[in-house]
């Protein structure tokens, strides 16, 4: 059968004008996870301690072209070491039941800005962003293939090219700039600072409409405006809507938090259509570089921005309710729930990326969700990098790591004690964990192509057809 342009064309409008209900997700399930090594390279060049992958600040899967890709953040060492920033695409096979295998890193492509790297060095001048770069969500857009990536450094929003080169910058809302008495200061720290986002809780989840035309950043924790306190956050957080065509914001919705202890804040956030998604949201407990062990939290929700209203001119109270928050519909991942032996049957810290990938053979989706593990990195007080190895089977892996000078095995010491200690087979950098969960996706509108994006499909349907004729 052959199908015009026209043809497709139309068959898309109406997959958009029948999902007019919202996307209701259910009957999730875990299948399985994998423990990634801590210590695996990407493609590119350099040394083995500026090519650790980093793992999944967030996860993207390109329903268009049958590809996923993973972004980390600013590299190892906080935002005091010179690294490259970068984004990954791998590859992954999907059992026809949604189990997940044979992970491996396919294309390294860094960002750059005229030319130059975007790096993950914290800004050089107070008041200027500069190229530091801290990139923690990503999407790819539906009809161009470009790369639109959430930074939290900023906070901003910057728009790329296949080849990671910068097309532009989108403008982000003044209240959520970091602000010392009305000038911007991207570094420091409040009290100091007086309003815009937290450092280091700046733009962490990023979403498109399946039509392209709009983004959704979301702040990990609200601005200093929203109820910052020196002994708490607030209880609100914002997600921020963005005009794709002129990069410049149109919203913002409040988010409350399920509470305002423990490192609590957004850090997914995944399209469902028609204002639904899904957002990862998780306190600071887990197996992580330097975390608290006990009491870990960590869900996927489903919400709905029907009926929120928009507060880009308002302050968000620092506790209680707000007429016209973001409705939470339903919990539909525990992702403590389900553990890995590779980590001891323990959660890990820091889950934040998540994506929605293929549909499966008895119709059911794919959700895959990721870790950062931070490169199995800290840095003590004079900005000096330590790797951090973990032995598993330890009640609390974290009390009992040995570190040792980043990129080496030796002059190693105990975490807990600074006394010397040696490596054993036992001990490994900390994984990266992904988790393949199934779920029933009812009204889901996933992205959908344009009509360039459908030219160019036909055409290379055209052209595998010929191959396969021609064989």
């Amino acid at each position: 059968m052959k199908l015009s342009l026209s043809a497709l064309t139309g068959a898309a409008l109406l997959l958009l004008a029948g999902a007019s209900q919202a996307g209701v997700v259910s009957s999730t399930a875990f299948v399985n996870g994998l423990a990634l090594d801590g210590g695996m390279l990407d493609k590119s060049s350099g040394s083995d301690a500026s090519r650790r992958v980093g793992f999944f600040s967030d996860i993207y899967y390109d329903n268009l072209r049958g590809q996923w890709w993973g972004v980390s953040d600013r590299g190892p060492g906080g935002g005091t070491l010179n690294y490259e920033t970068r984004i990954q695409r791998f590859t992954l096979d999907v059992a026809a039941n949604g189990a997940i295998s044979n992970f491996q890193v396919a294309e390294t492509v860094k960002f750059t800005d005229g030319g130059q790297p975007l790096n993950g060095l914290a800004p050089a001048v107070a008041g200027t962003l500069g190229r530091s770069f801290d990139p923690e969500g990503m999407v790819i857009v539906p009809g161009s293939g470009h790369i639109l990536v959430a930074d939290e450094y900023g906070p901003s929003l910057r728009l790329f090219n296949r080849s990671g080169e910068q097309i532009r910058a989108f403008t982000p809302p003044a209240n959520l700039v970091p602000k010392v008495a009305g000038s911007n200061n991207f570094n420091a720290t409040p009290p100091t600072l007086t309003s815009g986002r937290e450092p280091n809780r700046g733009f962490e989840g990023l979403a498109i409409s399946p039509d392209g035309k709009f983004a959704y950043a979301v702040l990990q924790n609200g601005t200093i405006q929203d109820g910052w306190t020196s002994s708490a956050r607030g209880a609100f957080t914002r997600i921020v809507k963005f005009d794709m065509a002129t990069g410049e914001a149109v919203a913002q919705y409040a988010y409350k938090l399920d509470s305002t202890g423990q490192g609590r804040g957004l850090s997914g956030l995944v399209a469902l259509g028609n204002d639904k998604f899904l957002v990862i949201e998780r306190n600071n407990r887990g197996i992580g570089v330097g975390a608290t062990l006990a009491s870990a939290d960590k869900n996927v929700y489903e919400i709905d921005l029907a009926g929120a209203v928009d507060v880009s001119n308002v302050n968000l109270p620092a506790t209680g309710n707000f007429t016209g928050a973001v409705t939470k519909v339903a919990k539909v991942i525990d992702l403590d729930a389900d553990t890995l032996a590779a980590l001891g049957g323990k959660s890990p810290e820091k889950w934040e990326g998540l994506s929605i990938g293929p549909q499966l053979a008895d119709g059911s989706y794919l959700i895959l969700a990721g870790t950062d593990n931070d490169y199995s990195v800290t840095q003590n007080g004079s900005n000096e990098q330590f790797d951090v190895y973990y032995r598993m089977s330890d009640a609390n892996p974290d009390a009992t790591s040995i570190q040792c000078p980043i990129g080496t095995r030796a002059n190693c010491f105990f975490t807990a004690n600074n006394t010397a200690a040696t490596l054993t087979g036992a001990y490994g950098l900390l994984p990266g964990v992904l988790h393949a969960y199934t779920a029933r996706l009812t009204n889901y509108v996933a992205p959908v192509p344009t009509p360039g994006t459908l030219a160019l499909s036909a055409l290379a349907l055209g052209v595998l057809a010929l191959r396969r004729r021609r064989a």
